[in-house]
């Protein structure tokens, strides 16, 4: 029978799966980005069960190379251009590896002072970092705490203000009335998500207009959305506006908006899951104009900031309102501290009880990278992404869709859409890059995200040279 690991035994084999991960991040630029197996593959090649006897770690990461690295997208591949980029560092993993060696549940103050006390601190530092408003630091009526995601973070920011739009009815009543959540067709899957927890369903969400041009949501359409919902006796809980869209990277007008929730007493949440970590570079805070109007914000360190999924940074303008939409008490977690007041305890600021000490990993990436170090890690996603554009701009048979002013390019050749599929198609299936695709004004469009700490001039070239070979053969000059 296996015994418990020992330290020592942890020691040896902590080392193997350090040099297997190093190994893997040497070479990953070597295989093909995506898997060439079909689906059901990986599960045909495990066992029917669990092994009866253990087994040594080296058996276990010989099954990584055989079993399961075959069968996945590598999404720290140099070539990975699709989506948005979720990129880990060493210092994140490492970070991580604390945090899961520690195994501290950190649901209140009192069960781990050290884990809620650095993610306050840290939250604070990002943002400084990033310039938010200052109503966001935890030394005013606002703070920041870490979600999983941005889906989370727009979860808890729906239900806070179902709590303000119900007048503190909503805790005890729940939905007693037609609420409505606002945003364009551009943001996020998760807000209507959200609403549909949140018990709002489908038709909770109504989708506001956006600029043809840009994308972007039209500040009259939501005015004439929210005065329409207003006489038909429905209440506006929370506008939901976005700062980077996952299209396009398109940038919502927040003062208009802003200036119409504070008109209407509308809470405003912003998203800025992929964008808001171009902040940290002072010439890239042009989509938080108007931010002080914003009741919440988030966005996500582990997409383009170089920590590990998962890691979303939320901020809030009223911690009071918040902990009083999701506080539950039972006898089991009264303590000292939480009853004095002068502690904070982050299990009431979002939707599980427990959570882990994520802020070791954003700690440790901001320990080692500094400030300058992260800027220079987006000023180099900005340059190789205007590096392609500029390819794609001198190039009469494909057409830039829209604006880059992150490290986002949408294009598209001067074809219809079967084409563009299947240009798509044919660079993928080369196994050396990886895009993916959007719709914009119904038009198929395919997208380049840059992110990757690996990438580099040789990586974007590559990408674009594959694109006009495919081109090429599909539409001859």
């Amino acid at each position: 029978m296996a015994e418990h690991m020992t330290p020592d035994e942890f020691r040896r084999a902590g080392h193997a799966v350090v040099d297997w991960i190093a190994d893997y991040w040497a070479t990953v630029g070597q295989r093909p980005v995506t898997s060439q197996d079909p689906p059901g593959a990986v599960a045909a090649r495990l066992p029917a069960g669990p092994p009866e006897h253990g087994e040594p770690v080296e058996a276990v990461l010989a099954d990584l190379d055989t079993l399961i690295t075959p069968g996945l997208t590598h999404w720290q591949h140099p070539g990975f251009f699709g989506f948005f980029p979720a990129n880990t560092s060493g210092p994140s993993v490492l970070g991580d590896l604390v945090s899961a060696g520690l195994g501290v549940q950190g649901m209140l103050w009192a069960t781990g002072p050290a884990c809620t006390e650095l993610e306050t601190v840290l939250l604070d530092w990002l943002a400084d970092l990033l310039e938010l408003p200052k109503r966001f630091r935890s030394g005013s009526a606002g703070g920041g705490v870490i979600q999983d995601s941005a889906s989370s973070a727009t979860l808890v920011a729906t239900l806070v203000a179902l709590h303000r739009a119900g007048g503190g009815r909503w805790r005890e009543v729940g939905v007693d009335r037609r609420y409505r959540a606002y945003a364009s067709p551009q943001g996020h899957s998760s807000i209507e998500k959200a609403a549909r927890i949140a018990g709002l369903g489908a038709d909770g969400v109504r989708p506001v207009e956006v600029d043809p041009q840009t994308q972007a949501m039209s500040p009259a359409a939501l005015r004439a959305a929210i005065e329409a919902d207003l006489a038909a006796g429905v209440v506006p809980a929370i506008v939901v506006a976005t700062v980077g869209t996952t299209s396009t990277t398109a940038i919502d007008p927040l003062p208009e908006i802003g200036a119409i929730c504070a008109e209407h007493g509308v809470f405003l949440h912003v998203d800025a899951a992929y964008a808001g970590a171009a902040a940290v570079c002072p010439e890239l805070r042009f989509g938080h104009v108007g931010l002080e109007y914003a009741d919440s914000y988030c966005f996500d360190p582990h997409k383009w900031l170089l920590t590990g999924f998962d890691c979303d940074a939320f901020w809030v303008a009223d911690t009071a309102e918040l902990i009083e939409a999701l506080s539950v008490l039972p006898e089991y977690l009264r303590n000292a501290a939480s009853e004095s007041g002068a502690v904070i305890d982050y299990r009431d600021w979002q939707v599980p009880l427990g959570r882990r000490f994520r802020a070791l990993k954003l700690w440790f990436v901001l320990r080692w990278y500094g400030v300058e170090g992260l800027r220079a890690h987006i000023r180099s996603g900005v340059a190789l992404a205007a590096r392609f554009a500029g390819r794609v701009r001198a190039d009469n048979r494909f057409a830039l869709v829209g604006a880059h002013p992150y490290s986002l390019v949408c294009f598209r050749m001067a074809a219809d859409d079967e084409v563009n599929a299947e240009l798509l198609a044919r660079v993928n299936a080369t196994g050396r890059v990886h895009l993916t695709h959007t719709r914009v004004n119904g038009r198929y469009t395919l997208r380049l995200a840059v992110g990757s700490p690996q990438t580099t001039e040789v990586h974007v070239d590559e990408a674009w040279a594959l694109l006009v070979d495919a081109a090429t053969a599909l539409l001859p000059r």
